[in-house]
C-alpha cells in the first residue's frame, strides 16, 4: 500500500502468523518467544546460550535450535527500531505474554530514537467465555482489535524497565512493591506479577499453586499427563500461562523427587509424556491433606524468575490471605 508505514508485529508466539495474513493486517512478524518469566536469568555476557540451555531443558527442545531462534529474535528485536517505522506488540493478559511485554519494552526504552510502537493487549474477547489468549480468535476476529491499539507511551516504556528488573531479582521484594505502585499504564501487569509470585512455595503446604493444582488434578484418580494439563491449566489456573511443554517439567521435577508425590502406572512409562498416566503417592495424598509440608520432603531445586527455592536459599513463602510473600524464619 503506498504511504503505508513499515511495520513489524512482535508475539510471543507464531499462533497469530498466518491469521493477520489472512485479514490484510500487513506487516512482518517476530515470534519472541523467549519466556520472560522463567528463571533463573543467566549473566549477561551469556543470555542467549543460558537461555537456549535453560528452555531446552525445561522442554526437551533442541538446545541448537532453540539458540538459533532466539539469536535470530533478539537480533531482530535490536534491529527493530532502525529497520522499521511502525512496531506492533500483540497480547493478552497472561504472564507469559506481560512478562515478554515488559522484556520488549524495556529494551526499547534505552533506544534514545524510536518509531511508532503501539499496543494491542486484552484479557477478553466477546462471544469466548473462557478467554486464555490470541491464538483462539480467527482472523475475522484478530482484524477486529487493529483499530483498538494503542500508541506505547515513554511511561510504560519505564515501567517495563521496573518490571524486568523485578522478574530478575533474587528476592520477591521487588515484585511486591511494584504490585503496591500504580500500574495503571499496563493495565493487565498487576495479575501477571502477582501469579508469577504464586509460584513460590505457599504457606501450609509449600506447594507453587502450579504444584498444586497439577495434584488436585489427581485427587478423584490416575489421569494422563495431557488430562492433567486441561485440568491444572486451563480449569484450574486462574491465570492459565504454562505450555503443556513447561507444564511436563514440572510433572518431571515431582516424579524424580526424593519422595515423589505422584507415579507414572508401569504401563506407560514408555509412552510419550502426554500419554503417561499418573497417580498420586502415600506422599502427594498427604500434600493435598494439608500434612505435609514439599519443601520439608527435599524437593528438586527450582527458581521463580530470579528467586531460588532450594535448600540453603532464604525461605520465600507465599501467603494466599495477606495476598504477599515472606520470608519464613528457620
Amino acid at each position: 500500500m503506498k504511504g503505508a508505514l513499515r511495520a513489524l508485529h512482535i508475539r510471543c508466539g507464531d499462533d497469530i502468523r498466518e491469521r493477520l495474513v489472512e485479514a490484510g493486517i500487513e506487516g512482518d512478524y517476530l515470534s519472541f518467544a523467549d519466556p520472560a518469566w522463567l528463571g533463573p536469568p543467566p549473566a549477561s555476557n551469556a543470555w542467549i546460550a543460558g537461555r537456549a540451555a535453560l528452555i531446552a531443558e525445561r522442554t526437551g527442545l533442541s538446545r541448537q535450535k532453540i539458540r538459533a531462534d532466539l539469536g535470530d529474535a533478539y537480533w531482530r528485536l535490536a534491529r527493530a527500531p532502525a529497520d522499521y517505522d511502525r512496531i506492533v506488540l500483540w497480547g493478552e493478559h497472561d504472564l507469559y505474554d506481560q512478562a515478554a511485554l515488559v522484556r520488549v519494552l524495556a529494551s526499547f526504552a534505552l533506544r534514545k530514537k524510536l518509531p511508532r510502537i503501539e499496543l494491542i493487549a486484552i484479557d477478553r474477547f466477546r462471544g469466548i467465555k473462557r478467554f486464555i489468549g490470541l491464538g483462539q480468535l480467527s482472523a475475522a476476529q484478530l482484524a477486529t482489535l487493529w483499530p483498538r491499539r494503542k500508541r506505547v507511551t515513554r511511561g510504560q516504556l519505564a515501567l517495563g524497565i521496573k518490571a524486568w528488573a523485578a522478574l530478575r531479582a533474587p528476592t520477591p521484594e521487588p515484585l511486591e512493591a511494584l504490585c503496591k505502585g500504580d500500574l495503571r499504564a499496563l493495565p493487565f501487569l498487576k495479575a501477571a506479577l502477582q501469579r508469577q509470585l504464586q509460584e513460590l512455595p505457599w504457606t501450609g503446604d509449600g506447594l507453587s499453586l502450579t504444584e498444586r493444582n497439577a495434584l488436585a488434578s489427581l485427587a478423584k484418580g490416575p489421569r494422563s499427563a495431557a488430562e492433567m494439563f486441561a485440568e491444572a491449566q486451563i480449569r484450574r489456573d486462574p491465570q492459565p500461562f504454562m505450555g503443556d511443554l513447561f507444564f511436563w517439567s514440572v510433572l518431571r521435577d515431582l516424579l524424580e523427587a526424593p519422595r515423589p508425590p505422584i507415579a507414572v502406572s508401569a504401563a506407560t512409562r514408555r509412552a510419550i509424556w502426554h500419554k503417561r498416566v499418573l497417580r498420586l503417592t502415600p506422599t502427594g495424598k498427604a500434600l493435598l491433606a494439608g500434612k505435609l509440608d514439599w519443601q520439608s520432603a527435599g524437593p528438586h531445586e527450582r527458581w521463580v524468575g530470579g528467586i531460588a527455592v532450594a535448600r540453603g536459599a532464604p525461605a520465600w513463602r507465599w501467603d494466599q490471605r495477606a495476598a504477599r510473600p515472606f520470608q519464613k524464619q528457620s
